[in-house]
This record gives C-alpha cells, sequence and structure tokens, in this order.
C-alpha cells in the first residue's frame, strides 16, 4: 500500500522530497482498513542516489527490494533521493532526518554516501544503518556493508559482447570514473578477452569525481556511444546508471547493440530501443535490501560486509528477449569457472 504522508516539523526545508510505503502512522491508520495485512514496528528510510526510484537501474533495484519488502512484512518506508551536485552536508542532513524520525534501519544506495553515513552513524550509535556499494566502514558496529562482485558479471556480459561482436571492436562507457565503476570496466574486458583474444575494447567514462552527473546524463551517455559506433563498435556495455538510456538510443540509430547494467534493462527500456538491448548485467541490488530488511525483522540486524557474488546469485546476466541463447552455454561455462575458482576477475582495468 502506497500513500502519501508527512514528517511535520522534522524535515529540514530544501533537504527532502519524501514519499511514503508501507504500514500505517498511527494519525491515519483507520484510512487503510487495516484487515489481515502484515504490520510490522520496523520504520525504514531509504536515501537514495541521484535519478532515484525510476532510473530503471540502481536505485529501482533497491526500490524493489524495499517493495517486497513493505509487501512482506508491512514495514513501514520512506524514500527521499540526493539531487545532482548537492553539497556533502545536504547527504549528512537526509540521513539525520530519517534518523531523527525514528526510522531505523536507514538505507543508503550508492557508495556517494560513505562519508556522510560515517559521520551521521557516529552520531546516532542507536540506529542501524546500511550502506550498498561501499565497505570503507566495515568496523563500525551500527553500519552494514552491502557490496557485490560487480567485475563477475561483467566478465559473462563482456563475453557476451564479444561472442557476438562481428566488428572486433565493443565499448565500455562508465558513468563516473571510480575504483567501484573500474570494476565493471575491468571484468568486462577480461570477459571480452577470454572469450575473443585480441578483441578491441574502447573505454570512457561520463565525468570525473566530484562530477556525479555522469549516472543522470543521458545527452552525455548518447554522444560517447555514438563515439564508439562511429569508431567501428557493434557492441557498447554501460555502467552509467539513468544515462543509459542514451547508449540506447544511439545504438537504435546506429543498428548496433547494447548492454545495460544492475537490472534487466531489456524489460524497463522505452520499447523504441528494447531490440538493440542484447543483455544485461544484472546486480541483485533488491536481494541485498530485502535479506537486509528480513535480518531487521527478525530481530538479527546485519552488520559488517557482506558481498554478493556469482556463486550467492548476486551477480549475473539476464537472458529476456532471448539475444543470448545461442550462447548461453558458453557464458555459463564462464560462470561456473569463475565459481569453481579457474578465472580469477580482476577488479581493476
Amino acid at each position: 500500500m502506497r500513500r502519501s504522508m508527512k514528517l511535520a516539523a522534522v524535515l529540514t526545508a530544501g533537504i527532502l522530497t519524501l514519499a511514503a510505503c508501507g504500514g500505517d502512522s498511527d494519525s491515519d491508520a483507520d484510512d487503510n482498513g487495516g484487515g489481515d495485512a502484515p504490520k510490522s514496528d520496523v520504520k525504514v528510510g531509504m536515501a537514495y542516489d541521484v535519478g532515484g526510484r525510476g532510473d530503471q537501474s540502481f536505485n529501482d533495484s533497491a526500490a524493489a527490494g524495499l517493495d517486497q519488502a513493505v509487501e512482506e512484512f508491512g514495514i513501514e518506508s520512506q524514500e527521499s533521493e540526493a539531487e545532482d551536485g548537492e553539497a556533502e552536508t545536504a547527504r549528512e542532513e537526509r540521513l539525520r532526518t530519517f534518523a531523527d524520525a525514528g526510522y531505523n534501519p536507514v538505507i543508503a544506495v550508492g557508495f556517494a554516501y560513505a562519508a556522510s553515513v560515517g559521520k551521521v552513524a557516529a552520531e546516532y550509535p542507536e540506529v542501524n544503518f546500511a550502506i550498498i556499494d561501499d565497505e570503507s566502514l566495515a568496523d563500525v558496529p551500527n553500519v552494514a556493508s552491502l557490496v557485490f562482485s560487480e567485475e563477475q558479471g561483467s566478465f559473462l556480459v563482456g563475453a557476451a559482447a564479444a561472442l557476438k561482436s562481428k566488428s572486433g571492436t565493443v565499448g565500455f562507457i562508465g558513468g563516473v570514473e571510480t575504483p567501484l565503476i573500474q570494476k565493471f570496466e575491468a571484468g568486462y574486458k577480461a570477459g571480452a578477452e577470454a572469450a575473443k583474444p585480441g578483441i578491441k575494447v574502447e573505454s570512457t567514462y561520463l565525468t570525473q569525481i566530484p562530477d556525479f552527473s555522469g549516472f543522470a546524463d543521458p545527452a552525455k551517455g548518447k554522444t560517447a556511444a555514438q563515439g564508439m559506433f562511429d569508431n567501428g563498435a557493434d557492441v557498447v556495455y554501460h555502467a552509467a546508471g539513468g544515462s543509459g538510456g542514451g547508449v540506447f538510443e544511439a545504438a537504435s540509430e546506429a543498428k548496433a547493440m547494447a548492454i545495460g547494467v544492475d537490472s534487466d534493462q531489456y524489460n524497463t527500456a522505452d520499447p523504441s530501443v528494447q531490440d538493440v538491448i542484447i543483455t544485461s548485467m544484472l546486480k541483485n541490488v533488491n536481494v541485498a535490501v530485502h535479506e537486509y530488511l528480513t535480518g531487521v525483522v527478525d530481530g538479527d540486524v546485519p552488520a559488517g560486509v557482506t558481498r554478493y557474488d556469482l556463486e550467492a546469485d548476486g551477480v549475473g546476466y539476464s537472458t529476456s528477449g532471448g539475444q543470448v541463447d545461442d550462447i548461453a552455454e558458453q557464458l555459463d561455462g564462464y560462470k561456473q569457472q569463475i565459481i569453481d575458482g579457474e578465472i580469477e576477475v580482476p577488479t581493476t582495468p
């Protein structure tokens, strides 16, 4: 169940735009009928990165895990998202607002929240925090780090790109050049080279830290992809969040192929570009969020680092559209070799 909800005076003006979902507040419980629906006392605050719910990628995957937990456990939730170019203090205030309003746990989506979570978690030792894609806070007792082996999933789609390429050139577009996104690039290159030794892999990033707009700028994504297609690439993989929409547009116009990221983007992209998406690197943030909230509801709040890799089905590749069905056996062979330790995927380009 979803409805609007106010946090009244605890909200800091200009910081949060919140939408509530899940269980009822005491003041308007009668509006929702009650019934036999599950109800939990847990109140979770979800702080999205730039793009928020609706980015058809990383944030949406986190939202799916939250939605599943809301439906399954009857928890109450509030959501907020970062603004492009906002100051670190804004991220801190977003987390404090949740904590002050009684939301526990607070989940921060994305490594860009690392410094803010570290600072605010120290101020609120009684509140549990989780952060996705960062393990620098592994020793903080009230912080859980939910991380992924993106390089492993990227290896598989790199192999797919090489096996599908007819030109012998493929491309990679990262949203922002950070160690995290370099893991995608490293795995992709390794997979492509394993499947077709000598293949050419072009790489570029849309922005550099501290400019995180590369995750939410489809126009930049399209321009970068057009350049790669003009230079002979016929498959381009993006790890660029909302900017990936532009990559798909460029692939469609060039009659080329594209690879999505984080979620199965064949099922979420505009129908006009759906046919160019041959696969997506699946990063199951939804699984991590749901498992974390399951622990919270059960009274066993996770802490420390939890890593989601191929063996744990934390990453993988999608088959929607059937365009990699003919090479699935080869891709699954690589997957098993990685799980068995026969292939060690690099984490840096």
